[in-house]
């Protein structure tokens, strides 16, 4: 039987739940997202990524290279994870700079702090503090795991290695085997159009991208 190795595209499903009490804080199916209360307008749906690409939790990625296709469970220590707690990303911050936002600090609200995002742990006079450690931070996980099979169409893999950089696209397109077309609202600059080539020719076997822009075609 086939087995998964570094550098090749699977599809799968997973649910990612806390191992201290089940609560389910992240999944890609719909049904399981509706009994969880998670967000009823995301997009539930099996994913496509690259294994040792970084783009699954490291713990994950080494525990899937050899593994078969079909359902795993498995658990994760904080290490494996989203990393132990780090004291030092608990940071005191002053009251002023929420006023400047025009923002009143209290505990458990979610802030953006010179692009970062932390959670409000305390609020004592003129000093808050922010924790900017992962919310998932010290906490051992279990993630169900369903991989369905390998991805070999390249312009499912452009668009795989795309959605996982977080590149709006309308869709991938191949003129012959080793050149990949994507279709955008706007032409990304010259440095960003080098790094998304430079990521794509990397773990797929095309060769040469380009880029169209216009408004996306039903």
């Amino acid at each position: 039987m086939t087995s998964i190795k570094n550098g090749d595209f699977i599809e799968l499903d997973y649910t990612g739940r806390l191992a201290d009490d089940g609560t389910v804080f992240d999944t890609t199916m719909e049904d399981v997202a509706q009994k969880a209360g998670l967000d009823p307008k995301a997009q539930y749906r099996p994913v496509i990524i690259c294994v040792s690409e970084g783009q699954l939790l490291q713990g994950i990625d080494e525990y899937l290279k050899g593994k078969q296709f079909g359902k795993h469970t498995i658990t994760l220590p904080p290490e494996k994870a989203f990393g132990k707690k780090d004291t030092k990303l608990l940071k005191l911050i002053p009251k002023q700079k929420f006023k400047e936002s025009k923002l009143e600090p209290r505990v458990g609200l979610e802030v953006n702090v010179d692009n970062h995002y932390g959670v409000i742990r305390s609020v004592s006079g003129g000093r808050i503090t922010v924790d900017f450690n992962h919310p998932l931070a010290g906490n051992a996980l279990v993630y169900d795991v369903d991989v369905k099979g390998t991805v070999t169409d390249p312009a499912k893999q452009v668009e795989a290695l795309l959605d996982a950089a977080g590149v709006h696209h309308h869709g991938v397109s191949m003129k012959g085997a080793k050149h990949a077309i994507v279709q955008m609202h706007a032409m990304p600059p010259q440095p960003v159009a080098e790094m998304l080539n430079k990521m794509i020719t990397k773990v797929t076997a095309v060769e040469t991208v380009s880029y169209e822009a216009g408004e996306h075609k039903q």
